[in-house]
């Protein structure tokens, strides 16, 4: 008989991906208690040096995700000069170690789930009553009972573990009115990869492919010519089992996976065509990572003609930016090139209603299982997008706790606090800005224009703005002062340039926008911070003549601070002490309440 553990929580959250990381550490930071429950022994799912694709998103034009995903950008540019992944992986395991409001379960895989069944609010007919998950390392249970769960899985396990409905595979284009070549609804799903990565030496390595890897010629890769020498190059095109079932066959597929990626380097290596003499095999992924399986049913299904149609939500909780990207399922074998690649209007709106489930009472879900249409997932299913979709998932878990309400009545109670919460958090939501107290609207200002008290926390070409145009650009050592009467202070927020298009930094635009890479050249720079960073900043406040430091930051690595705290001033000051480098330091907002 296993040990059976039993932990009691507000919130758990399966998944320990991206989007679950986001989602953990949201609702931690919003004060409940949260239970992360992973499989892998690290964190950040397709992120991880398990598979190690790199973090896409809605980069370019200042539409760069903010919040928590920023956060772990700026700390691995300050921690993780080298891009390694080692150091990448104790980063995203620092984040989620460091909230004392989460219990983590690495090596623990969910395996059953009790409900009961009712008449429940909002014409749910399920609720969530536990979770168990098996932890191999300790060959024990877990049994983890909460108020609320979050499937950010992938794989979305608590479908079948809960009778969650769910949709798997490709609608007909008459279903949604939407623009793909499907006629008649499939089972077929974009497919998996195992990929691989290559690293530049002094010397010329050999390379001796075993016997069952896959013999690949020229012809094989029409549509698909490798480039060694290019930051692009991640092999993602590697991919396999979209003609099959994406959770069943995994197994199956990953061996073939293998196959085709060692037969790939092989042709590199000794095809003679690609200057690979000194190149070694870093990397070979064992774990395929995937684009698609189970999409959960939330109140509302986001669609392709909504993303396309630039449609904005009432209930917009995230954004998104990546192109419609659908994989073919055939995969490396499909004749011609292997995706689409159409035109998303970013930022286009994300729902909040695509985030719980619609039959189950207590179920969040974030990540590449949020209630889309296929054609939708192509573009929300890229993981800085799911970490935006995880931190509002988290938020909106805390509202939940913190009224004893369902899902649903936060879109219809307590959205607007939802969606203020996110944007306190850093959170980008294009058609919002933040809420600005009549007290700092009406304060003396003294050093920078009203620019830093508009509530737009980022120069956007939704707000008309650039980056010049949205910050007090300020000499290093000046100070922002407010002055006021004297009043209780609640919370200050502070936003600063982190270069949201990189272009302060150095290397290709791949070098500079992505934290990972896909392959290690000799003459790749070292990763430095974005020059116009503050990099040392001093917060004081005054009562009748008496200054008080509120916060000394001497090696900042962060863009916004939300400070949170119940004290009498009479003027708040912000001394910009320094940047990384540059001649200015640019604050965004610096604004209180």
């Amino acid at each position: 008989m296993l040990t059976v553990n039993k932990l009691h929580c507000d919130l758990c959250v399966i998944g320990g991906g991206i989007a679950g990381m986001c989602t953990a550490i949201s609702a931690a930071r919003m004060g409940i208690k949260t239970v992360l429950m992973q499989e892998r022994p690290v964190l950040g799912g397709n992120a991880s040096s398990e598979i190690r694709m790199w973090i896409s998103g809605s980069h370019g034009s200042n539409n760069r995700e903010t919040g928590i995903i920023e956060e772990i950008a700026l700390e691995n540019m300050y921690r993780n000069p080298t891009k390694s992944f080692a150091v990448w992986d104790s980063i995203l395991y620092s984040f989620v170690r460091r909230e004392k409001n989460i219990e983590l379960l690495l090596n623990c895989t969910c395996i059953d789930a009790e409900t009961e069944t009712g008449d429940f609010c909002h014409g749910r007919d399920t609720r969530i009553r536990s979770v168990t998950g098996y932890q191999m390392t300790t060959q024990m249970k877990y049994e983890v009972c909460a108020g609320f769960y979050a499937d950010c899985s992938g794989d979305s396990i608590l479908a079948p573990l809960t009778g969650a409905w769910f949709r798997c595979g490709r609608e007909a284009a008459a279903e949604f009115d939407e623009i793909t070549t499907t006629t008649a609804a499939d089972k077929k799903t974009m497919g998996m990869s195992c990929l691989i990565q290559g690293r530049e030496t002094e010397k010329p390595i050999r390379f001796r492919a075993p016997e069952w890897s896959t013999h690949l010629t020229g012809k094989d890769f029409e549509n698909r010519e490798p480039d060694i020498y290019n930051d692009d190059e991640n092999f993602w095109y590697l991919e396999l089992g979209g003609n099959r079932d994406s959770i069943a066959d995994t197994e199956k597929v990953r061996d073939e996976l293998l196959s085709l990626a060692v037969g790939t380097w092989d042709y590199v290596k000794n095809s003679g065509n690609f200057r690979s003499e000194n190149w070694d095999l870093e990397f070979l992924g064992f774990l395929p990572g995937k684009r698609e399986s189970r999409r959960m049913v939330g109140e509302y299904i986001l669609t392709q003609k909504d993303i396309s149609s630039g449609r904005v939500f009432e209930d917009e909780i995230a954004f998104g930016g990546w192109p419609l990207d659908d994989h073919y399922p055939d995969g490396f074998f499909h004749p011609g090139v292997p995706n689409t690649d159409y035109h998303t209007p970013a930022p286009y709106s994300i729902p909040y209603r695509s985030l719980y489930s619609k039959n189950v009472d207590n179920l969040f879900f974030a990540g590449r299982n949020i209630s889309t249409s296929h054609m939708a997932l192509s573009s929300t299913r890229v993981m800085a997008t799911c970490a935006l979709l995880g931190e509002a998932a988290g938020r909106a878990a805390a509202l939940c706790v913190k009224y004893h309400c369902s899902p649903h009545d936060i879109t219809t109670d307590h959205l607007s606090e939802l969606q203020e919460s996110l944007l306190a958090g850093d959170c980008f939501l294009p058609s919002k800005t933040r809420h600005i107290s009549g007290i700092c609207a009406s304060a003396v200002l003294e050093g920078a224009a009203d620019v830093i008290r508009n509530g737009q926390d980022r120069p956007h070409r939704i707000y008309g703005t650039t980056e010049e145009t949205a910050a007090a650009c300020v000499q290093p050592g000046s100070s922002i002062r407010y002055r006021f009467p004297a009043q209780e202070i609640q919370n200050i927020h502070i936003v600063f340039s982190s270069d949201l298009d990189r272009n302060s930094l150095t290397g290709s635009n791949t070098e500079r926008t992505r934290s990972t890479r896909a392959n290690y050249r000799l003459d790749h720079p070292q990763q430095p911070m974005p020059y116009c960073l503050c990099r040392e900043f001093i917060l004081t406040g005054t009562r009748d003549g008496k200054e008080k430091e509120i916060m000394h930051v001497s090696d900042n690595h962060k863009r916004c601070y939300d400070i949170s705290l119940k004290e009498v001033f009479d003027s708040l000051t912000l001394t910009a002490v320094s940047s990384w480098g540059g001649a200015e330091v640019p604050v965004i907002s610096f604004d209180f309440r």
